[in-house]
């Protein structure tokens, strides 16, 4: 088996994946570097297996998929919409040498692209949020809310990722509520690890207004389950077609990502919360959902529990969506998983079939004491 790796050399990424290809016994990969990539190096020869992991955390990269001629200063929020056209074509060309991807280039496109990815989702019967049509600024969001009577949404840059340029948006009559990631600077558009309360109508519209330009997609807020004083939803990571991994993300607010220093949550008590039934309806449209990307060996998925726990909905799709340190199962990572499923023939049996394994009861990974360190990248689509 001949494992290569298209990503960033120094990155945690590449480092988790290396470390678990060592120490299943096999040779360690040969690392293809995104730069080279998107610099013209020669792609991968057929007979290579490949591995494409996050282009994100190198600013030299950031700026090659944008075609800028500056790097981003950190936290930037610009060029999202150029870097995803980045990435398709980069991933093209891995591709054009012949190798087996482990990431099918349409798979990723998908996923990297919120508006297609809900449409490939809701066509495969997956429950997700409802969303609106195209919109293109403020007032036209104001209107198609209206038009819906929807009084909160969340509004996301269609290739954004890590809550990168969101805004939880709640609105009755003239009244303007507002959580966002968004920064405003003289100068530009910053990610913020710190989200802001705004209930200026005038500041949000402009905010929507300034990042329309990237794509919307805008989803209807619905209401989380919760434990204790947090609302509460989970990173579930699918390997060849089986929900393996999960991490409980608990917050105050309605971002949960981790890196915006959320907590990790109890999943035990989770699983106790949703009852054997719902926890196993959860895992088998997790299931559904990694039926939508047969080509691709893993995926991550944002999965939410309503109020009273008896439904349940995706949010997002997440082509790089694994790294989940410390998180356990069968005392394997989400790392070591994947090599397993390359090496016992999991990943052949399931991608021949189009479809997944038998479940063996769905994600049931340990976790890290709450509160343990999260990724806190900007990348180009969902991580």
């Amino acid at each position: 088996m001949r494992l290569t790796v298209v990503g960033n050399p120094d990155n945690r990424r590449v480092g988790l994946f290396t470390r678990a290809v060592l120490a299943a016994g096999l040779p360690p990969p040969a690392v293809l570097p995104w730069v080279d990539v998107l610099t013209g190096a020669a792609p991968p020869a057929p007979g290579a297996l490949v591995r494409v992991d996050s282009p994100g955390e190198d600013p030299e990269v950031d700026r090659l998929l944008r075609r800028a001629a500056v790097p981003a200063r950190p936290g930037e929020l610009v060029g999202l919409a150029d870097a995803y056209a980045g990435l398709v074509a980069g991933l093209g060309r891995v591709a054009a040498g012949g190798a087996e991807l482990l990431n099918d280039p349409d798979d990723v496109a998908v996923m990297c692209d919120k508006r297609r990815c809900h449409a490939r989702l809701s066509a495969a019967g997956v429950p997700v949020p409802a969303a609106l049509p195209p919109v293109h600024g403020w007032a036209q969001l104001r209107a198609a809310m209206a038009t819906r009577g929807w009084g909160r949404v969340f509004v996301k840059p269609a290739h954004g990722s890590s809550a990168a340029g969101v805004i939880a948006l709640a609105v009755a009559g003239r009244r303007v509520q507002a959580v966002t990631t968004i920064e405003v600077a003289p100068d530009g558009l910053f990610n913020s690890l710190r989200p802001r309360r705004c209930a200026d109508e005038a500041e949000v519209a402009a905010l929507v207004d300034r990042i329309a330009p990237e794509g919307l997609h805008v989803e209807r807020w619905l209401p989380k389950a919760g434990l204790g004083d947090r609302v509460v939803d989970l990173r579930v990571v699918a390997v060849a077609g089986r929900p393996t991994h999960a991490v409980v993300r608990a917050a105050r607010g309605p971002l949960t990502n981790l890196h915006l220093g959320n907590a990790r949550g109890d999943l035990a008590a989770l699983r106790a919360a949703a009852g054997p039934a719902a926890w196993a309806a959860a895992m088998g449209t997790c299931e559904r959902v990694a039926a939508c990307f047969p080509r691709t060996l893993q995926v991550g998925i944002d999965l939410m529990f309503l109020v009273g726990w008896r439904r349940h909905a995706v949010a997002e799709v997440n082509a790089f969506g694994d790294l989940l340190p410390g998180v356990l199962a069968g005392g394997r990572d989400t790392y070591a998983e994947q090599v397993r499923a390359l090496t016992d023939g999991r990943w052949e049996r399931w991608r021949a079939a189009g479809g997944p394994e038998p479940s063996r009861g769905g994600a049931t990974g340990r976790e890290p004491a709450r509160g343990a360190a999260a990724g806190r990248e900007v990348l180009p689509c969902g991580a």
